[in-house]
């Protein structure tokens, strides 16, 4: 039998492939652009067929669907892909999540009205021109990869960002909500027929304002029992209210001085290297759920883990000016650092870096391991401080695009 994938996140297909394998199913990448996983498949590209797709295209998709033998089941794990990998799912009959709960899902304000409507947020959505409220976050309803999102401090600020929305595509439309102020966190979760396990709370390190771009991460925080059977619980209560019954989520939420509050929920396992330190948190496999939920059965890290696992902190690398990337120095001094760091590329020499606020000018990421992840986490910032991306200015972007 075979499992195929719907575009995929940049890491985890080595996992991926581990896990289908357990299950003794082939594996399938359906993609429009295999230099997303240029690292994957450099290392893990003999264990799965890769198929050239034009993924945007759902009846070229589904026409490479049914043309796969003895097709078991369907994953869609981004953002991009999840309403369409829903459809395809329904149509074909395969396992898979109600579309109309990935639709909502998918839109910010959407989940932001549920929210609110169920008591477990201060805010509904707010009308972006019109409103009031400061500071405010104005962002695209369906956006990915902190893309298209704006800091408005003031009305002048405001003002600038619908202006600069007004020339940027966008996958939704233009929404707002307030500026939910205090340290930024993620819940893991796995959901199966409504019931949700927390598998842990991810760590965010943001750049200053206004661009909040993501740099640092680490997992699993050491937050005590009773705060975390507390953000279990109340975690619980925001994917059912936000209509998410089955798969992983990452949501990310806002500590704030009245308790927690979402930023944005995602219906998926976490980008990123999240699901790599889920794996080495948990000591298992965590996309063995994910295998099991596309073909329809309840997911065995519902009911716990080995554990025991070692904790993982992870920095984003971005180079300080925008150019083309000619490669790094420092990485050959990573074996002599503390934590296991291990490198992780995003970008390839010769790509074109011009988005400096938000993930895609990401380089590369720097992993270390640690007894806890804060240890972890200052491993990996040590190791990630003596990396340098190399990159060449001073030249028309456009030139080499």
């Amino acid at each position: 039998m075979t499992l195929v994938l719907l575009e995929a996140l940049t890491f985890g297909l080595g996992r991926l492939a581990d896990a289908a394998e357990d299950a003794g199913h082939d594996l399938v990448l359906l993609t429009g652009n295999r230099s997303t996983y240029t690292h994957e498949l450099s290392r893990h590209g003999d264990r799965l067929r890769v198929v050239d797709v034009d993924t945007t295209d759902v009846a070229e998709c589904e026409r490479a669907l049914r043309s796969t033998p003895d097709l078991a089941g369907l994953i869609s794990s981004t953002d991009t892909w999840a309403l369409p990998g829903a459809d395809l799912a329904r149509r074909l009959g395969l396992p898979g999540p109600d579309p109309a709960a990935i639709r909502v899902l998918r839109d910010k304000a959407a989940v932001r009205a549920e929210l609110h409507a169920h008591g477990l947020s201060r805010s509904g959505p707010l009308d972006p021109a019109s409103t009031g409220v400061f500071p405010l976050v104005l962002k695209d309803s369906a956006g990915t990869s902190s893309r298209a999102v704006w800091l408005a401090r003031s009305p002048a600020e405001r003002d600038a960002a619908l202006l600069e929305a007004a020339v940027t595509p966008l996958k939704g439309r233009l929404v707002a909500e307030p500026y939910f102020q205090g340290p930024l966190y993620s819940a893991e979760t796995i959901t199966w027929q409504g019931r949700t396990r927390l598998l842990g709370v991810l760590s965010r390190g943001l750049s200053p304002e206004p661009a909040r771009r993501e740099e640092t991460s680490a997992f699993p925080v050491a937050f005590p029992e009773p705060d975390l059977a507390g953000l279990g619980d109340w975690i619980s209560r925001v994917l059912a209210a936000a209509g998410h019954e089955r798969g992983f989520a990452h949501t990310e939420f806002a500590l704030t001085t009245h308790g927690p509050e979402v930023v944005e929920v995602n219906a998926r396992i976490g980008g990123a290297l999240v699901g790599e330190a889920l794996c080495r948190a948990l000591g298992v496999n965590a996309y063995d759920a994910m295998v099991q939920i596309a073909l329809g059965a309840r997911p065995g890290l519902l009911d716990g883990a080995a554990g025991g696992g070692t904790a993982t902190g992870f920095v984003a690398l971005y180079p300080r000016e925008a150019g083309v990337l000619e490669g790094w120095t420092g990485l050959e001094r990573l074996a002599d650092l503390p934590g296991n760091p291990e490198w992780y590329p995003t970008a390839s020499p010769g790509d074109v870096l011009e988005h400096l606020a938000d993930q895609r000018s990401c380089t590369g990421i720097v992993l270390a391991e640690g007894p806890t992840a804060e240890l972890a986490l200052h491993r990996a910032l040590a190791a990630a401080g003596g990396i340098t991306p190399l990159v060449r200015v001073g030249e028309r972007l456009d030139a080499v695009v």
